[in-house]
């Protein structure tokens, strides 16, 4: 028999579960995402979120509060009577009365291999330390930060060269499917749990501003591993001699390369950069008001300084 369900979810890596579900044949009782929010060049326009509009396209009923923490909230959260509730990349604290407001209580999408990378980012952070592999889990939520037991759990590998961007893909898509999974079992009753271990928690922060600016001291792996944990969104950056002007350049691809140098300083004239240890090479690189060009046609239109960086 479906279940009915309360599905929880804001940005782009939610959508496909939301749609894995209703084809799944479950009932979607409400849909819960964060408040339109401000965009345009002046941000005076309200945009939906993406979970809102496919909410919204499939029919189901949306709602947006801005907090769960009133009492009038969570009263109507629970007179939804839902079986479970399924949050992915909701965004939101859920309080104790939400937490219990499902018959079967609340499970979380996350994208790692808890009890490494609890927390806000743990997809960019993953790659950012160099992680080989990682992976979606299941668990049902609790009042601590990723601390619930583990339902289910697929890993992936993380390529040499692999960006955030195609790791978020590939991870939404799995998390999809493994949460339908999660709940056929769920449904039949044979949804097993299991604690996650105290040992090898790690906190995956908010991506700071202060982080996006590349630091060619580094060792090249840091860096290639900053690049491409970064790419696409907000992007890895730094100030280019181009044309004899210093202009700020997103490094959205790159590849460990040969050579030493002062870091920041070209080393020849495939665009390949000395760092603290080591030298990357750019592969795809974005000028300010730009799009994204491969690096042999970002160099067909700079003319470049022997410093990158300022």
């Amino acid at each position: 028999m479906p279940l009915r369900v309360i599905f929880m979810g804001t940005p782009d890596f939610s959508v496909p579960t939301l749609a894995a579900l209703a084809e799944a044949g479950h009932e979607i009782a409400a849909v819960y995402t964060q408040p339109p929010r401000p965009a345009g060049r002046r941000g005076l326009d309200l945009v939906a979120s993406p979970v809102e509009r496919k909410a919204r396209e499939l029919g189901f009923a949306v709602r947006s509060p801005v907090s769960l923490r009133k009492e009038d909230e969570q009263d109507a959260f629970r007179e939804l009577t839902a079986d479970v509730a399924v949050v992915v990349a909701y965004g939101l604290l859920l309080p104790k009365p939400v937490l219990e407001g499902a018959r079967l209580g609340c499970f979380n999408g996350h994208a790692s291999l808890l009890p490494r990378w609890r927390g806000a980012a743990p997809i960019q952070r993953a790659i950012m330390a160099g992680d080989r592999e990682t992976g979606i889990m299941i668990m049902k939520m609790e009042e601590g930060l990723d601390t619930g037991p583990v339902a289910l759990a697929e890993k992936v590998a993380i390529g040499l060269d692999m960006t955030a961007g195609e790791l978020h893909d590939r991870l939404m898509q799995m998390g999809a499917e493994l949460m339908v999974h999660a709940l056929a079992e769920l449904e039949r009753g044979t949804l097993a749990l299991t604690p996650q271990p105290s040992e090898g928690a790690t906190y995956a922060r908010k991506i700071d501003k202060a982080e996006t600016r590349i630091d060619w001291s580094l060792p090249a792996t840091e860096v290639h591993n900053a690049i491409r944990g970064l790419s696409p969104f907000p992007g890895a950056w730094c100030e280019m001699d181009i044309g004899g002007r210093l202009e700020r350049v997103k490094l959205l691809r790159s590849t460990l390369a040969n050579g030493s140098g002062k870091p920041g300083s070209l080393l020849d004239d495939r665009l390949t950069i000395a760092c603290g240890e080591g030298a990357v090479r750019p592969v795809e690189l974005q000028r300010a008001g730009g799009k994204p060009l491969k690096a042999e046609e970002f160099l067909r239109g700079a003319s470049l300084g022997s410093r990158v960086l300022r």
